[in-house]
């Protein structure tokens, strides 16, 4: 993996970034990168070419798993698969009323949303660039709606700036924006750029500026009903006596620079976060549910497995009851897709090879932390008139994201009230799930003071202490030196999920590693 400078890689770079500025900013670093990008899917999958009664053991019933489950049934394959959990989904999962989650350390969280109400613990969102995850959805008539992902009326927090009081997205953005575009236009005028522009450009450029920036006619930006219309209005615009607006004040850039409130500013426009965004109609694991009906008929459940050995002829998996079970059971088959994180496969007893073994032990996994918290009533909306959108605080939560969906309902909703990275996630993972919820109550009363008085209930996962996946998603310490070699068939197997793909933590990277994994193993098995 090349270098950002003299002793600091990638990674590093991205973990510092996560930490000073929260998963926000690191996507959108990783999206600059190349980690974050358009999908390469362009449709469905065909596996011409007769398998001739060959047979697939595929490990994991996440969405990778049952992507290659499906599709090596489709053309003619023997599949058989063993999922650790009582469900398939792996990390496309949803918590709802009447749920109960128990992580390591035994916290134990019974989940008492009412109906309707969820928390999606892992993915949350379906970029429009995300080709194979739509497709899917549209095959399986799985419904989706808007995702709000940016929201001029959610709030910019820091306990650093303005006194702690949080400040609309819209006023940080018009007002730096405006006063940056006067900077720069005013340089342009005193022929301060004339090296990097000629005087039809520089003209041109000014009255762009002047336009983008919303300045007047002396390049300025100043409070006016012209700034007001993007920055929101100290008295709004009404009907009949007394209806004129007045202007809103400016806030100097000098404290929007001091306050650092510009950190979230462009979050929304990196290629994974512009509109359109989508989520499942219900939540996040109507996908899972989708490729379920699917498969189901495939999968044996509550399968812990305990040893993966292959060898030229086959692969042959030794599995025991996830609960508790110690009756060991074998299943055998020509070949083997493996979906199961590296986290949780360099614990299980295997005969990879040496270059294998290497690329397993290369992958650490991130720590994350989600908290859902649901109130009374939306107060969000009744009170701040915010209908979707995320507002971001400097703060452990880093974010609070509002729901997009049953807008103006009367009954009890929903935050998404702590999504956390980095060393704050690693403070949340040290603590009981209850004083998790009570750090978010805390951090978000920051931002909402409503949020004591309306409060109902909430859930807490920390993904670190998640049996199954031990963290949220794979980071290579060294992807250049044992990428590939993870890519390679092994013993008769092949690995998958959205650790083998440049796609890291989306769901796309796990269908798009799924679906290449079984389109080189039927090359393999029709060439044979």
């Amino acid at each position: 993996m090349s270098e950002i400078s003299k002793g600091m890689s990638r990674r590093d770079l991205l973990a510092m970034v996560g930490f000073a500025a929260g998963a926000s900013a690191m996507y959108s670093a990783m999206s600059g990168m190349g980690y974050a990008a358009p999908s390469t899917y362009t449709g469905p999958i065909k596996l011409e070419g007769d398998p001739k009664g060959a047979s697939v053991l595929i490990l994991g019933a996440g969405l990778a798993g049952m992507t290659a489950a499906l599709e090596l049934r489709n053309a003619g394959y023997k599949v058989q698969v063993l999922e650790y959990r009582e469900k398939a989904g792996g990390r496309c999962w949803t918590l709802r009323g009447g749920d109960v989650y128990t992580e390591l350390g035994g916290f134990k969280q019974e989940v008492k949303f009412a109906e309707g109400n969820y928390l999606n613990p892992g993915p949350w969102r379906i970029p429009s660039d995300h080709y194979a995850v739509l497709d899917y959805c549209k095959r399986f008539g799985v419904k989706l709606e808007p995702f709000v992902q940016q929201n001029y009326n959610a709030y910019l927090h820091s306990t650093e700036a303005f006194g702690g009081k949080p400040q609309r997205f819209k006023e940080i953005q018009s007002d730096y924006r405006g006063q940056i575009a006067e900077l720069l236009a005013k340089a342009v005028n005193q022929s301060k750029l004339d090296e990097l522009v000629n005087d039809e450009d520089a003209e041109l450029l000014v009255e762009s500026l002047k336009r983008y920036g919303v300045l007047n006619d002396d390049l300025a930006y100043v409070k006016s009903d012209a700034t007001s219309t993007y920055r929101g209005w100290e008295k709004d615009p009404g009907g009949g006596v007394g209806a004129a607006p007045v202007a809103s004040d400016i806030i100097s850039l000098k404290d929007i620079l001091q306050g650092r409130l510009w950190n979230d500013l462009i979050t929304g426009e990196s290629i994974d976060h512009q509109a359109a965004i989508f989520e499942p109609v219900g939540g996040m694991d109507m996908i899972a549910q989708g490729f379920e009906k699917e498969v189901k008929d495939l999968i044996t459940y509550n399968a812990k497995v305990i040893k993966i050995e292959g060898g030229d002829t086959g692969v042959t998996a030794t599995y025991v009851d996830a609960n508790g079970g110690t009756e060991e059971k074998t299943v055998s088959a020509d070949y083997c897709i493996c979906t199961i994180p590296f986290s949780v496969l360099g614990q299980i007893d295997h005969n990879f090879g040496p270059d294998m073994t290497a690329a397993i032990d290369d992958v650490s996994y991130a720590s994350s932390i989600k908290v859902g918290l649901e109130f009374k009533r939306r107060f969000w909306e009744q009170d701040e008139h915010i209908y979707g959108g995320i507002s971001y605080t400097n703060t452990p939560i880093t974010l609070i994201s509002y729901p997009s969906t049953n807008f103006f309902s009367d009954g009890p909703g929903v935050l998404l009230a702590a999504y956390s990275w980095g060393a704050a996630s690693y403070q949340f993972n040290a603590i009981p799930a209850e004083e998790r919820i009570e750090k978010a109550l805390e951090y978000g009363a920051l931002i909402h003071p409503q949020y004591r008085e309306e409060y109902s209930n909430g859930v807490a996962v920390a993904w670190h202490r998640v049996p199954w996946t031990l963290g949220c998603y794979g980071e290579w310490r060294d992807m250049a030196a044992h990428y590939d070699n993870a890519c390679k068939m092994d013993q008769r197997t092949l690995m998958a999920g959205e650790h083998i793909s440049y796609l890291p933590a989306w769901q796309e990277g796990a269908i798009l590693s799924a679906l290449n994994a079984i389109e080189r193993l039927h090359q393999h098995v029709i060439g044979a």
